[in-house]
């Protein structure tokens, strides 16, 4: 979110009020006033304190990947936001990644879901959770975006900011993303001592071409550019950041609202631009694929960005997770 400050400052109201309604939400379920629903099968949270991308769905992939590596039975709880029919842009893109070697359960109501899963599965990943507290956890994974450092943020609607930054003392786990983008990932670390905390970075993986198969392509398949970029994400700067820290070279780029789903008039409009800037293919990312199904390009190629996290310390982080879970059993 990037509002004028006239703006910020007009809605700074609300955003005290929603602060306090955030707290007295929280502090319900911590004197038992409101009760988490648990399920039958571990559950591990990944999630944020802000709205827009911070490496969720990149998150819980790896998690699945991991898991199901090791012969697990994974299912994937989301909410499926902005999507329609049990699905959504980042289920769909979930869906072929892990295809069909993972379950999943869409929908408001998480628990209710898992419970039609959980004789199913080994463990659940629950997408986007940490706010959802209506629904027991055994590990609480938080995420936060290295780049957009949190003290400088407001709460919604005037800011980025779901909850206070003091939400933070729920997580057992945090990760800070982007950490390849920002010099003061190292020292950020240092100061979150008091929590198991680890760093991520986004890695490239290759590229497949729409309308192609699944084909994954060598960034020598592609061509030299120059490329036109152009996204419907969360953070749309990270992933230009992203294309430039792999020296791909971007002419032009351009943004739209997260879980844009493009029809025809938007392919030929930037199928003009890139005309006139001279491109010679277009960059996406794959959430972005999965909302192309409206719109053809003939003109020019697009290539979906292929990515991973690359996690520091992968066996600690893991045998981090491990002992929460092995903790909350016991307790059990």
């Amino acid at each position: 979110m990037n509002l004028p400050a006239w703006l910020r400052l007009l809605l700074w109201p609300l955003s005290v009020l929603y602060g306090d309604l955030a707290r007295l939400r929280v502090w319900l379920y911590e004197k038992g006033y409101l009760r988490p629903k648990r399920l039958n099968r571990p559950v591990i949270s990944v999630g944020n304190l802000t709205v827009g991308g911070t490496g969720k769905t990149p998150m819980v992939l790896w998690l699945a990947e991991k898991f199901l590596a090791e012969g697990k039975r994974v299912a994937i709880l989301s909410r499926g936001y902005k999507g329609a029919s049990g699905t959504s842009d980042e289920i769909e893109l979930m869906k072929f990644r892990l295809q069909q070697r993972a379950l999943f359960g869409v929908g408001p109501d998480r628990y209710a879901q898992g419970k039609q899963l959980e004789a199913s599965v080994d463990l659940f990943l629950l997408d986007d959770g940490f706010q959802h507290l209506q629904l027991a956890r055994d590990v609480n994974i938080l995420l936060l975006d290295a780049s957009q450092p949190l003290g400088r943020q407001l709460l919604l609607p005037a800011g980025p900011l779901r909850e206070p930054v003091s939400a933070m003392q729920r997580a057992d786990i945090l990760v800070l993303t982007r950490s390849q983008t920002s010099p003061q990932a190292a020292s950020a670390i240092a100061k979150l001592q008091s929590y198991p905390v680890f760093s991520a970075a986004t890695r490239l993986l290759g590229f497949r071409r729409l309308g192609s198969g699944n084909q994954a392509l060598r960034i020598e398949e592609i061509g030299a550019g120059p490329f036109y970029a152009f996204c419907g994400i969360g953070n749309p700067p990270a992933f230009l950041q992203d294309l430039k820290n792999w020296n791909l070279p971007v002419s032009v780029s351009s943004e739209f609202p997260d879980h844009h789903r493009y029809d025809q008039r938007d392919a030929d409009e930037l199928q003009a631009a890139a005309r006139a800037a001279g491109a010679k293919a277009f960059l996406t990312t794959e959430k972005d694929a999965q909302n192309l199904t409206g719109a053809t390009f003939n003109e020019f190629p697009v290539f979906a960005v292929i990515i991973d996290l690359e996690i520091s310390q992968p066996d600690a982080f893991l045998a981090a997770i491990r002992s929460h879970l092995e903790a909350r059993s016991a307790a059990a």
